[in-house]
Order: C-alpha cells, then structure tokens, then sequence
C-alpha cells in the first residue's frame, strides 16, 4: 500500500463527509467488484503487484465499502472526470454494470454525484485523485496519491485550498441529473 494509505483508511470509516475526486478510474469506494477485480487484475498482468497483493486489494476495498452501509450514512459527494465513465474497464458487461452502479449510487439520499465534463478544460480543479474527509469533530483530512506515494494531510492551511477547489470544481461540473443523464447515453451506447 501506498504511503499514508493505511491511516487515511482508518480515518474513512470515521468520516462524517466524505469528497472524491477521481481521474481516469472509477473510485474504489464505488467500484463493482468485477470492475475492481478486473483493476487488480490488469496491475498483476503488467507486474505492478503479485496475486495475492490483488486480493489484499480486493478484499480491503469489500471492507471499506462495508463500512459505508453504517447508520448514520456519511454524506458522499462524488465528482468524477469523464474520462472515468468513457474508459472500458474489464468489458462491456463490466462497465454495463459499473454505470448502473454509479446511477444506483446518484439515488441515494446521502449521496451527490457529478461530472466533471472533458470540455471544463483547465477549470477543472485537480489533475490527480483527491479525496477530502470530515471527522465527526469537523476537522478536515486530505488524502492524494500519484502512481508512486500517496500523502495524508492534516494541516488545515493545507486542507483548505482542498476545500475550496473541491466547492469550485462542484460548481463548475455538471448537475446531478445532467451526470445521470451522461450514464444513461454511455449505457445505450451513444456518445
């Protein structure tokens, strides 16, 4: 696992709030597992870990999805780059079943899901995955990772640029109901 990764998990569980932002991939926490089986699985066939590293993987993100079904449900506001519902990921029943998890996931009552369109350009806020959470005493922690470390951040003169580019790039990503939308053409196959 990636630096800081480990702390960052035990702090997920705990989050009242909980704001992602991904690129290229559909977040873990809203990943099917045949669309993550097929991530672990593509990291084995290039060498990036072994076997049994996958199903660490696998059954660590089973575990941290579980502990999103508490009561009370953590609020989740989800911004995703278009780039993640377009890319196939492990086949066209895969991503079928991926995009109906993610419409499932935009019906719940503790949950905002948008995307961030490719035509956002440079408005977007962030190149890299960001994912910011809140602590039920309302402090604030920011998790980033590229391909090679991740980084927990606690300090809030750190945390609050976070903050604020995450609320302009809610703004500036499409509606709710323009995201679903968007799902729905890629599940009939439109462009």
């Amino acid at each position: 696992m990636l630096e800081g990764f480990p702390e960052f998990v035990a702090q997920e569980v705990r989050a009242t709030e909980i704001r992602l932002f991904e690129v290229g991939i559909i977040p873990g926490l809203l990943q099917t597992p045949e669309y993550a089986g097929a991530i672990a699985a593509g990291a084995v066939r290039r060498g990036a870990i072994t076997e049994q590293q996958a199903e660490e993987r696998l059954t660590l993100l089973a575990k941290r999805q579980a502990s999103l079904e508490r009561t009370p449900a953590p609020r989740i506001y989800a911004v995703l780059d278009e780039g993640c519902l377009r890319r196939t990921v492990g086949g066209p029943d895969v991503m079928t079943a991926q995009l109906d998890r993610l419409a499932d996931f935009a019906d719940l009552p503790s949950t905002v899901f948008q995307v961030a369109p490719f035509d956002l350009g440079e408005r977007r806020s962030f190149d890299l995955p960001v994912t910011l959470l809140t602590l039920p005493d309302w402090s604030h922690i920011a998790y980033s990772e590229s391909a090679q470390q991740g980084q927990l951040e606690r300090d809030m003169r750190f945390v609050q640029p976070l903050l604020t580019a995450y609320h302009q790039l809610q703004a500036e990503a499409a509606s709710q109901s323009a995201s679903v939308a968007l799902i729905q053409q890629l599940r009939k196959g439109t462009p």
